[in-house]
């Protein structure tokens, strides 16, 4: 089943974190696509440096909950602390979207609730797809040209 998957990451050495993330789930799925990284300032939370950010597109037969935590393992493994929220990281894997599957289960909601309103969600998963749709929300072009620049 198809997955899009998030990811930044703005403390310690981003690119190499993205990098090793991304290699990670190579070893784990099977990787279709990777956008290029995106500079991008951090939305909420405290003052931070800005992020590095793209999205990646995979296979996985997983279940969903694996999935997660398989994500939730890549970012143990690269010294992901979740202490502050929103605060910064040295990665961040989100599920955006799994298949066509919907939860709103707290602890994995799907597709991402914040998705449609995140550029540095969007305009790198319309690099790679740009005929995508993001269930619930529509084709994620309408969506990037509604965001404000």
């Amino acid at each position: 089943m198809k997955a899009v998957i998030a990811l930044g990451a703005n403390i310690g050495e981003p690119k190499e974190n993205l990098d090793l993330a991304i290699a990670l789930l190579r070893e784990a799925t099977e990787v279709i696509s990777v956008s290029s990284y995106h500079s991008t300032a951090p939305v909420g939370g405290p003052e931070q440096p800005d992020y590095l950010n793209a999205v990646c597109v995979i296979e996985s037969e997983l279940p969903a909950m694996d999935l997660l935590s398989l994500l939730h393992g890549i970012e143990k493994s690269l010294g992901r602390e979740r202490t502050i929220h929103w605060g910064p990281r040295t990665i961040d894997l989100d599920l955006i979207q799994y298949g066509s599957l919907l939860s709103k289960a707290d602890e994995l909601m799907l597709p991402h609730p914040r998705a449609h309103e995140r550029r540095f969600v969007l305009a790198p998963w319309f690099e790679i797809e740009p005929e995508a749709i993001l269930l619930t929300h529509g084709p994620i072009k309408e969506l990037l040209e509604q965001l404000p620049a």
